[in-house]
């Protein structure tokens, strides 16, 4: 079948994208995103290129400044961006490598042996993107300067200076596009923890984060000679290690280097951060499978010869020997191949084959010369292997069952009678007599209502088998019908939206972090994948002759009492609690699609290692580093009521 409109596509409807328009048209494709999470991105393709500099030996400082304006500047001590003319561009490597994709010494071989920027498109679209950027080299007591706007020069490199003899280096600044960008204020504490995360990668490296854009300049100075055994370290300062030592393990097999550290502590938890080339890989992949299964067998291996475990007792599984243990596992590879086109996952085999000789060949020596530590290790992963056991019966009775195989969902959960989950939601709600309000006000085709008695259990400090033999978390799992850890899967989730509906007070904050906090050691997908959210309920109604207003915050009151005027005739009240509304109010305040205001939970996977330091520390069992991140966090924390 064909029609008229269809008729009229032909040659001269294909467009033809020429150097960075492509970027321009189809930013996505190129940054991820152009949200916030892409802005940020601009500056990691910048620093990631410094970065390679000192991968190769020729870099040890990385200056990167937040200017008034919110413009960035990054400067490096590298050997500066080639000025010299390319033959086959006819014009200064400077100017190709800002102009067109895929320049750079990435390609080839010849320039730098490892890489971590992006597919080696880094400074063309960081170029393509922003209104203008200006680029200074500093090479042979030469200062060569090129400015562009909208990825255009505006003339060719030309030499604007002379500096030091023994000056070297690139200087870079530029300004994001309005145009493309959904947000254009870059944040400190997302650059800050991406630029930590990237010192403790490249040992020795000094990266200095300042923002000039306040009064009070705020500087952080990243430099740490122990590189990711210090990452260990940071990773579990909110924790208490099981021995003091940090095992490390470092060497090169079939081009492949390889540094590997760990330490276990008392929690429940693993925490296994995977990089290539500086690159976190959320999914893990070879470099992570071939750790795992080293220190599998290895310990193993040693619990035997040792008679630590009996004859009659099973091997110990990874995940008891992992229980607890805080891992950094970095590999450097001169052609790594990710699955899919976020490097989400490493697929190269022979990083599987370097990370699991060298772990396993330097822990075996590092357990035979600390026979107390792997003592300690082997005690808490056999202790693990009990629980795990007693957890097996409870997890199998928590899993989702199909009404065939006989297993209901809880009893006081309110489903809802539309079964296709992309119409459905769940409120997960604090108490019966709120959870009565929900189910009177909700509406029953796509609103389920479950509600929980109190506080749920802080699983940061539980194992297994106390969490699955939890009423409140058993509901939770049966409902959204997933199942959990390696059951997990996403195709059976019951609810498009899970939604967290506590009262708007310190108790009601702990109880929806409780939840936060199951949901992402037990369930990560859900929050990653962007179903799970916030409800927020108001904390005022206002009323003025028969008229009502609902107000969010102090500072939305405020504006109401200003637009109706502030008199006797106002009678405003502060809602305590959810069960102070009835139904008719939690409908058309916090439940009602039309009007709600929920707040989406999100992870962003470069800033996964300080999301899980976050948890630990607001859930585990060491107060000091508690009250300094609620310090150094209440800034942000508007309308809590003590």
């Amino acid at each position: 079948m064909s029609t008229e409109k269809e008729s009229n596509y032909g040659a001269d409807q294909i467009q033809i994208l020429e150097g960075l328009e492509a970027v321009r048209k189809r930013p996505g494709m190129y940054i991820g995103t152009t949200s916030i999470r892409g802005l940020h991105h601009l500056v990691y393709e910048i620093v990631d290129n410094a970065v390679d500099e000192a991968l190769g030996g020729y870099c040890n400082e990385i200056k990167v400044t937040i200017n008034k304006g919110n413009t960035i500047t990054v400067l490096d001590n590298g050997r500066g961006i080639p000025v010299g003319i390319n033959q086959k561009a006819g014009k200064s490597a400077l100017e190709v490598v800002f102009t067109v994709l895929h320049a750079g010494g990435k390609f080839g071989g010849g320039g730098y042996k490892v890489s971590g920027g992006l597919h080696g498109v880094g400074a063309s679209v960081v170029n393509a993107l922003s209104t203008w950027l200006e680029v200074s080299v500093y090479n042979e007591g030469k200062v060569y300067y090129q400015r562009y706007n909208v990825g255009k020069p505006e003339e060719d490199v030309k030499i604007v200076g002379e500096c030091d003899p023994s000056t070297h280096g690139t200087k870079i600044t530029f300004l994001p596009d309005p145009s493309i960008f959904e947000e254009v204020v870059f944040e400190y504490d997302t650059l800050k923890t991406r630029l930590r995360e990237t010192a403790f990668l490249t040992k020795n490296l000094r990266i200095v984060l300042r923002d000039e854009r306040e009064e009070e300049i705020v500087e952080d100075i990243f430099h740490f000679e122990g590189g990711i055994k210090e990452f260990v370290t940071y990773q579990n300062r909110s924790k208490e290690v099981l021995y003091p030592e940090i095992i490390y393990c470092e060497g090169t097999r079939n081009g492949v280097y390889v540094e590997v550290a760990m330490q276990h502590n008392d929690s429940y938890n693993e925490t296994t951060l995977g990089f290539v080339n500086n690159i976190i890989t959320p999914e893990g992949g070879t470099h992570v499978s071939g750790f795992k299964n080293a220190i599998t067998k290895t310990i193993n291996d040693y619990a035997r010869a040792n008679k630590l475990l009996k004859e009659n007792e099973e091997n110990l599984s990874g995940e008891d020997i992992r229980e607890g243990l805080t891992t950094i596992i970095s590999v450097k590879i001169e052609d790594p191949q990710f699955e899919g086109q976020t490097k989400q996952k490493l697929g190269n085999s022979e990083a599987r084959v370097a990370v699991d000789s060298i772990v396993s060949e330097q822990l075996t020596y590092f357990l035979e010369q600390n026979p107390s530590v792997a003592k300690t290790i082997c005690e808490k992963s056999i202790m693990s292997q009990r629980a795990r056991e007693a957890a097996r019966k409870a997890r199998d009775l928590s899993r989702r069952k199909t009404a065939l195989e006989g297993m209901g969902l809880p009893g006081k959960l309110a489903d809802c009678s539309d079964k296709n989950p992309e119409n459905c939601e769940i409120f997960i709600v604090e108490g019966d007599s709120a959870g009565g309000s929900a189910k009177e006000a909700r509406s029953r085709a796509t609103q389920a209502i479950l509600p929980l008695r109190g506080k749920i259990l802080n699983v940061e400090k539980a194992r297994l088998d106390k969490i699955f033999g939890n009423a409140e978390i058993k509901a939770m799992i049966t409902a959204f019908g997933t199942g959990i850890h390696d059951d997990f899967d996403i195709s059976k989730l019951r609810y498009n939206k899970i939604i967290i509906m506590t009262d708007a007070d310190v108790d009601g904050a702990h109880i929806a972090t409780l939840m936060l906090t199951f949901l992402y050691r037990f369930m990560p997908e859900l929050i990653k994948t962007g179903h799970v959210y916030l409800a927020q309920p108001p904390l005022y109604k206002l009323e003025k002759n028969k008229k009502v207003w609902y107000a969010y915050s102090d500072e939305e009151l405020s504006s109401i009492l200003t637009e109706v005027g502030r008199d006797g005739n106002n009678k405003i009240q502060r809602y305590k609690g959810l069960g102070e509304m009835d139904a008719e109010q939690l409908w058309e305040t916090t439940m009602d699609p039309a009007k709600r205001i929920l707040r989406k939970v999100m992870i962003d996977d470069e800033s996964e290692s300080e999301v899980d330091l976050t948890f630990t520390t607001l859930m585990g069992d060491k107060v000091e580093p508690r009250r300094e991140f609620i310090e150094n966090n209440a800034k942000y924390v508007t309308n809590l009521d003590i």
